[in-house]
């Protein structure tokens, strides 16, 4: 399966030059609003030290990582919404992501100049919160006209998605988030052919200086606090320092990050950060052909994970035959495995566990 990220926020927080270091795709990035006209897009491998460890152990001709594509998009203004700035261009872009990565300046610098004349990231927050509630609350109101002519003709599942559709309404017209409702499967289901902004999960990414890489800092802290307060995500990373970073031979990337004390990249956290989010976990396949990660939901069955790789796969499913790398980083092989009762055999009702390495058995 894939995934998709926008990366949104206001303009000069430094959206490319993060996409830029994490995607090393080289996207424009200057000191003015707009810079970014069309949305960049970039797809990195996910980082997932396993598939070396399988490789240890099973020789093969190539590794392939999970991927994450990441959306750089324009940056909003207030009255985006309305068509400001590059107003709903760019709103349409997020719609068509998976999540959102918010990024939030919180770093001082008189060189970079401010859309609002200050650094405030709180205030920074509201201003896109707000845009996007907007977006959401037109999308919402044009879909309440759709169904009202049928739910006034008394269409039964016409009246239950206007009665969705209004609450969902209420909710961002109240100033709050889509995300912030435990909504039920079937009203998530009747929302989801929306794609609106506000129900998407976000992950804050706070933008910080160099001299707060751990986002301890003031400017930082109040963004993981508000992140905390809505039940998101929150990173701290720095922009400059990742762009030096992705540009470095890795001898000297491993160098630089342990003078500076960085035991993750921004790449690895933002990637394991958008799993979380997104409740998503990984399995493998390993072979001689091709050692392979593959991304699934958290909760699927054996079948629909196979399906990932092929729809004739959980079609056709038999069973699985499942291990663990610590399994074949104690016991070498998968003949060992084997012999030692670790195989495990697996059917339809199997729940996946993460980092599962797995041969499927399935009807042609």
């Amino acid at each position: 399966m894939s995934v998709a990220c926008g990366i949104v926020g206001l303009p000069n927080v430094g959206k490319s030059t993060i996409f830029n270091a994490i995607t090393a795709a080289g996207a424009e990035s200057a000191n003015y609003p707009f810079c970014t006209i069309e949305p960049n897009i970039g797809i990195v491998d996910v980082p997932d030290a396993r598939l070396e460890q399988i490789r240890g152990h099973i020789d093969s001709q190539k590794i392939i990582p999970a991927a994450l594509k990441i959306v750089d998009i324009a940056g909003l203004v207030a009255g985006a919404a309305s068509g400001e700035g590059l107003g709903n261009k760019f709103l349409g872009n997020i719609k068509e992501t998976d999540a959102i990565l918010h990024v939030v300046r919180c770093f001082e610098n008189d060189d970079i100049v401010h859309v609002a004349g200050k650094v405030d990231p709180i205030e920074d927050i509201e201003v896109i919160e707000l845009e996007l509630g907007m977006a959401d609350a037109d999308t919402l109101t044009r879909s309440i006209e759709r169904v009202g002519k049928k739910a006034r003709s008394g269409d039964k599942e016409s009246v239950a998605m206007k009665e969705i559709f209004v609450r969902a309404l209420e909710v961002v017209e109240g100033g709050k988030s889509l995300r912030s409702v435990d909504w039920k499967p079937e009203e998530r289901a009747a929302l989801r052919p929306l794609f609106l902004i506000t129900i998407k999960p976000v992950l804050y990414v706070a933008n910080v200086a160099d001299d707060d890489l751990d986002g301890a800092g003031e400017l930082a802290q109040k963004v993981a606090q508000y992140a905390a307060s809505t039940g998101a995500d929150f990173v701290a990373l720095s922009g400059d320092i990742e762009g030096e970073l992705a540009g470095m031979d890795p001898e000297d990337r491993a160098e630089f990050q342990a003078d500076l004390g960085i035991t993750e990249p921004g790449l690895d956290r933002l990637a394991h950060q958008a799993y979380h989010l997104l409740g998503l976990q990984t399995y493998f396949t390993a072979g001689p052909k091709e050692i392979r990660a593959w991304t699934i939901h958290k909760g699927d069955t054996a079948p629909k994970a196979a399906g990932v790789i092929h729809t004739d796969f959980e079609k056709g499913f038999i069973r699985a035959e499942c291990y663990s790398v610590d399994d074949l980083e104690e016991l070498k092989t998968e003949a060992a495995i084997r012999a030692a009762g670790r195989l495990r055999v697996e059917g339809r009702e199997y729940v996946m566990r993460e980092g599962d390495v797995v041969h499927f058995l399935f009807n042609r």
